[in-house]
Order: structure tokens, then sequence, then C-alpha cells
């Protein structure tokens, strides 16, 4: 059964008690990164292999996502500015523990591409916290991995 999660806002990225940041940089521009990421939703199970299915809810303010393994999130998003950021809080999930999660990906021009920062600011259970700080090298790889498929996915479009 979904759980609802303590709804934060974007300066949770600052204040959360865990923080998760990965940065990276590609050669597509910051507007197609950000289109990619804001308006293509379902196109996420394309890029970033952890998705298995997204779609956005309602008026395209709140996103529904699966994970491999089958954890579940509704969420929504928090900002959405072109070129600049786009992020979201998951307001219900079926994944035990968690207490609050935001997401953040921030873009800034690096050359002719862009410089992706990918923040995880959450709070949770002792267990949760635990395991989180033990998957950091596993989302780094995911992150890393997720960026240079939409690098290679928007250089072929």
């Amino acid at each position: 059964m979904a759980r609802r999660l303590r709804p934060v806002g974007l300066d949770f990225v600052e204040s959360a008690p865990v923080r998760l940041e990965f940065t990276r940089e590609m050669s597509a521009p910051p507007e197609a990164v950000f289109r990619a990421m804001a308006e293509d939703v379902p196109g996420w199970s394309e890029w970033f292999s952890a998705v298995t299915y997204a779609r956005p809810v309602g008026d395209g303010s709140r996103r529904e996502v699966r994970l491999k393994g089958g954890t579940r999130f509704l969420e929504t998003i928090v900002a959405a500015e072109p070129a600049t950021v786009y992020a979201y809080r998951v307001d219900e999930t079926n994944a035990p523990g968690i207490g609050a999660l935001l997401e953040e990906w921030r873009l800034t021009p690096a050359g002719e591409g862009t410089r992706v920062r990918w923040t995880w600011a959450t709070d949770g259970s002792a267990a949760f916290r635990l395991a989180l700080r033990l998957a950091r090298p596993g989302l780094r790889r995911a992150f890393r991995d997720a960026v240079a498929a939409l690098d290679r996915r928007l250089a072929s479009s």
C-alpha cells in the first residue's frame, strides 16, 4: 500500500538530513536536456535504466514513476525552470522507511554542453538512511549511465 511522505519544498535540497549529490557533463545543451526531463516524461524509461514506467499525471504538475524491483512513486513537480532546474518531491511511495524525498536536477552551461547535478535530498528511518549511504555507489553508477544514455539519445534525435 502507498504511504504518504512529508511534503517538502525546494529548500529541502539544502536542509535535508541526507543529501547525495552527483555531477556529470554531457554534450547536449541545457535546453535539450531540460526538454527531455520535463516535457518527455514517458521517455525517462528510454534513458534511465532504473525507470520502467513514467507518465505525467493530471495537468502535468505530477508524475507517476515505477522502478525496476517494483518501487512506485507519485511525485509533484516543485521546480521547472527551462534549461536550469527540474525538481520533484515524492508524495506517495511503496518503499519502506522514507519520510521525505526530493530530487533536483540542476543544469548549467558547460562549454557547448551541460553540467548536470542530481541531488537526492531525503530523510527517513535510521535503517533507510544507512541503506541509502550504502547504495551511494550504485546511485552514482545509475546517474552516470543515465546521463550518458540521455546524451546519446539527444545526439541521435
